[in-house]
């Protein structure tokens, strides 16, 4: 008969989770693979847990009150976590729990000593490690002492790392119970752990292994510097012999003590060669059985490697699928379309379903594969000139991968691009082609509006199937990428020429000041119009600064000017409502569908900006860029052969300013036709919902293209298969994409090799021209801007949706980004200094910090506040 509150090791599996918790499961399946020694030992179920819990006074209080604190509020929860515990430690333990855990003991041994460890039902997942959350317990003996700890260990998951780590994981406390593993403890000569991917680049071929004398609870304590090992293939790569000054080892009547290693032995290695390799031979055993890289704690005992825990390694960005064993390098998608977060299934689907190429899924991530322009002399070169003018951060992690030998074997033939310079493409300086080639988007979406409200059901599918042909070949129309192309080189040739004849840093900055045509910028300032209308009645602006559900347009015309203010949010709508933060994802809510996303916004324009601010703002940038253009062309009349070189600048000038407007239009005219899409697959979810079908409309968003169209042909949905892809969108959301990922698993960062940066400054990518100290205002949601005048906005990333606050900022910082990008294309149409591509920027800066934005030299300095710290200097 199987007792229901302990379980033996090699009765469970990983199956049983919900039984045994993570580690218990993890433990129990190792010991079932052959050669993988497992200390023996038994699991205190989770249902002796809840017997336990159930005997807490007002536990479900306790733990809806727990819920209802914020992640940093660790006051509170360092308060309310001590009151759970030692309610746990205070409930006896049940005669028939008690009874089951002396009989287990009995079995293994009353007098033995052992390692009393929680296991908790969400640790040691493929998602999220838990690693270090609740306790361990070494070297206890006795029955009563090993009953004592287990309630120890119940108790140990509410301490306050525990809570707060299921609170930032989004995990539900009720939903998570403990069981607790007790296993015979070892006595080893050397312990440590084991990646079997390499923790540091994510390199899934090499190995690292760290080691130190006694139990590894002194390296996992931190207490000593172990020795480290990085093995490949077979072979040691890298070895640092470390000074271990300390062990931890099993006192004879239970517990541990440190003691201190005999100097001669400090600076011998705690393994041989030969013992690190076999070790690495384990790990990769275990990772091939469990199918994932594996975080591994072993123990060395009398030259015997035995496995005291395994979990995944959950920081690891995952890797495409590449279908071959060949070797392949993927740039990220997302940092080139200003958008790293997770995307959910769906949208990720859409998104390749649009894309102008083949685009491989990791992380809730896009990525492109670039090995074969890589591979093809003829196009590498111009690929690299790319990539580094729109981000030299991609283009330095390129290099270093094309650096070492045989990565990227050479292929003789390759797509040609040819390299980037700031010639003018075939295309004429004639205004009338963005007028033409608007008028063909236009007429586009207007189609497709008309046509998709007669479509319905597996019909719908087709029908879209056909409108995402219309959409790449709008997007891949030679005229389109040359107006394109051609505002993007004559930004470039104005630079470099005027830099060459002039000594002009970043001319073109000033010259595309108020730039015509420019749909983002427009944006922007349409929301300062709206302002205007609504700053006159004090009686809307208080109703909005109360604001909080998003039907609150429908509530403005029983207030005084409430039925101009929803109009002219209504017409903002209408014009820009299909946007958002994070828009290429589709599942994202527009500012249609939560217009309370703008409310922030506009109560910022009302009291920071002053009438008229908007047709005022883009004035003085036209009047700006006009005496630009005029002083720098008589500069140059007074040089050599200065006739010539004033005709080339005025053709570039005018062709900057004719067609860099256009840049933005086509992000504009695919998020048109994406909310298009979205809207009728709405409407077949609420179809599917009414029907039973779905549990909820939004569930179509963690369904794929495919499996959305399968569903609304068979009325049959996976409710589990829903559930999963919602926990690892949650997982997915933790992960930190990388610019560059080779098929090995490694991330690459890149790094900007130059020696402009002052000591201590952020080395980034300057975008837009000029410098501007004040307070940083570190923002990653646009619904949080609560700005000051002077305020320099500190973000991930600017898609266009980010524009209307640019309208009230003094400067821009970002951690992604490039020179063409859309938040560097807007900061140079509204002449703000902007500095992009400052790796971990929202960490390294704190949010209300004084700091100063070079925008030529492409850095940010950190500054001591100043005496007046209302006062903003534009420099």
């Amino acid at each position: 008969m199987i007792d229901k509150y302990v379980r033996d090791l090699d009765e469970v599996d990983e199956t049983q989770v919900a039984i045994v918790g993570g580690k218990g499961a993890r433990l129990g399946t190792l010991s079932r693979i052959e050669g993988i020694r497992v200390p023996a030992g038994f699991c205190v179920t989770t249902d002796a847990f809840r017997r336990v819990m159930a005997e807490v006074p007002s536990i479900d209080d306790q733990l809806d009150q727990l819920s209802r604190l914020k992640p940093d509020d660790r006051e509170g929860i360092r308060d309310r976590s001590a009151k759970i515990r030692r309610a746990i430690e205070g409930v006896a333990l049940p005669d028939d729990v008690a009874v089951a855990i002396t009989r287990a003991l009995t079995r293994h041994g009353e007098k033995a000593a052992y390692a009393v460890r929680s296991s908790a039902t969400a640790e040691d997942l493929a998602t999220a490690s838990f690693a270090g959350q609740q306790d361990t317990y070494l070297n206890v003996r006795g029955p009563a002492a090993i009953r004592t700890h287990v309630s120890r260990c119940w108790a140990s998951l509410f301490t306050e790392r525990a809570v707060t780590y299921r609170q930032r994981n989004g995990i539900d406390h009720h939903a998570v119970h403990l069981a607790v593993v007790v296993q015979e403890m070892v006595f080893p000569q050397a312990a440590g752990v084991l990646f079997t991917a390499d923790p540091v680049t994510s390199n899934r071929k090499v190995a690292s292994v760290e080691a130190s004398f006694g139990l590894g609870e002194a390296l996992v304590s931190g207490l000593v510097n172990p020795d480290s090992y990085r093995v490949r293939d077979g072979a040691i790569i890298e070895r640092t012999i470390a000074s271990k000054r300390l062990a931890i080892e099993a006192l004879p009547a239970g517990g541990t003590t440190r003691q201190a290693i005999s100097p001669e032995r400090q600076e011998q290695p705690a393994l041989t060669d030969a013992q690190v390799l076999r070790l690495v031979d384990v790990g990769r055993r275990i990772e091939a059985h469990v199918g994932s890289p594996q975080d591994i704690e072993w123990c060395l005992v009398d030259g015997d490697v035995q496995i005291v825990q395994s979990r995944p390694i959950t920081t690891l960005f995952p890797v495409p699928a590449a279908g071959d064993d060949k070797n392949h390098v993927y740039l990220s998608v997302g940092h080139q379309q200003m958008m790293t977060d997770a995307m959910k299934p769906l949208g990720l689907s859409m998104w390749q379903l649009t894309a102008m190429a083949p685009m491989h899924e990791a992380g809730g991530r896009l990525f492109v594969d670039a090995t074969g322009i890589l591979a093809a002399p003829a196009s590498r070169a111009g690929f690299l000139d790319m990539a580094g003018r729109s981000d030299p951060l991609t283009r330095d992690a390129l290099e270093t991968i094309l650096d070492r030998p045989d990565f990227v074997p050479a292929l003789a033939d390759g797509p040609d691009i040819p390299r980037i310079s700031g010639k003018p493409t075939t295309i004429e300086n004639d205004p009338t082609i963005v007028t033409e080639l608007i008028e063909r988007s236009e007429a586009s979406l207007a189609a497709l509006k008309r046509d998709i409200a007669t479509v319905t059901g597996p019909e719908l599918f087709d029908f879209l199937h056909k409108a995402f042909e219309e959409h790449k070949r709008l997007l891949s129309d030679p005229l389109n990428m040359q107006a394109i192309m051609a505002g993007m080189q004559a930004t470039w040739w104005l630079n470099e020429q005027l830099s060459e004849w002039l000594g002009e840093k970043n001319a073109a900055d000033t010259l595309t000041l108020s730039a015509p045509g420019n749909i983002t910028s427009e944006m922007g300032l349409a929301l300062l119009d709206v302002a205007d209308v609504i700053r006159p009645h004090p009686e809307v602006v208080a109703f909005l600064q109360e604001v909080d559900d998003d039907g609150f347009l429908d509530e403005l015309p029983r207030l005084a000017g409430g039925a101009e203010a929803r109009d002219a949010i209504s017409a903002y709508l209408d014009r820009y409502g299909m946007r958002c933060v994070g828009e290429i994802d589709i599942t994202r809510p527009r500012w249609s569908e939560r217009p309370t996303t703008l409310v922030p916004l506009i109560l910022d324009n009302i009291r920071l900006l002053e009438p008229g601010a908007a047709v005022r703002r883009f004035e003085q940038g036209r009047q700006a860029a006009q005496q630009k253009r005029e002083e720098l062309l008589e500069r140059l009349r007074a040089l050599p052969d200065g006739d010539t070189k004033t005709d080339e600048t005025t053709r570039m000038i005018d062709r900057v300013r004719t067609f860099i407007g256009y840049r933005e239009y086509p992000k504009y005219a695919i998020i048109s036709r994406y909310f298009v899409y979205k809207q009728a697959l709405l409407s077949e979810a609420e179809r599917l919902a009414r029907a039973g079908v779905l549990r909820d409309r939004d569930d179509i968003f963690y369904l794929t293209f495919a499996e959305l169209h399968d569903a609304v042909r068979t009325h049959r949905v996976d409710d589990h298969l829903i559930d999963q892809r919602r926990d690892t969108f949650r997982w997915h959301r933790t992960l930190t994409p990388p610019r560059v990922l080779t098929s090995e698993g490694e991330t690459i960062a890149g790094a900007y090799r130059r020696d402009n940066v002052p000591a201590g400054a952020l080395a980034g990518l300057g975008v837009s021209g000029g410098v501007v100290e004040g307070r940083a205002r570190v923002l990653l949601d646009i619904a949080e801007a609560e700005l000051e005048p002077g305020d320099i906005l500190v973000t991930s990333y600017t898609d266009p949706s980010w524009s209307p606050v640019f309208v009230a900022v003094q400067g821009l910082v970002t951690e992604v980004g490039g020179l063409m990008t859309h938040g560097a294309v807007i900061a140079r149409e509204y002449g703000l200094p902007a500095v992009v591509g400052v790796a971990d920027a929202t960490r390294l800066i704190r949010d209300g910090q004084w700091i100063r934005v070079h925008g030529t030299d492409g850095y940010v300095e950190i500054l001591p506040p100043p005496d007046d710290a209302d006062g903003r200097a534009q420099l």
